[in-house]
């Protein structure tokens, strides 16, 4: 493999991991502040579209802090059809 092509899978393997990290710890997060436990939040978040969100801009989320982060996921949830506030 090109040395660059190997530079660039791996800048997009810690990229993911990040990503991956990074939603862990917001479900946690959500699940604290709506009083779940981590299963809850997931099936919630993935049932109302908070994981796609967080996928989709992670790259402006992670910069947030947690509690803006929750703030955002609970309406954009609600927006979705989740009753969570």
């Amino acid at each position: 493999m090109h040395p660059e092509k190997v530079y660039d899978w791996v800048l997009m393997k810690v990229k993911i991991e990040d990503k991956i990290a990074f939603i862990i710890a917001v479900v946690s997060e959500f699940a604290a502040a709506f009083s779940l436990n981590p299963q809850q939040a997931y099936r919630y978040l993935d049932r109302f579209k908070g994981i796609d969100f967080v996928d989709k801009f992670y790259n402006v989320e992670h910069t947030q802090s947690f509690d803006d982060v929750v703030q955002d996921l609970a309406i954009y949830c609600r927006k979705n059809g989740g009753s969570l506030a």
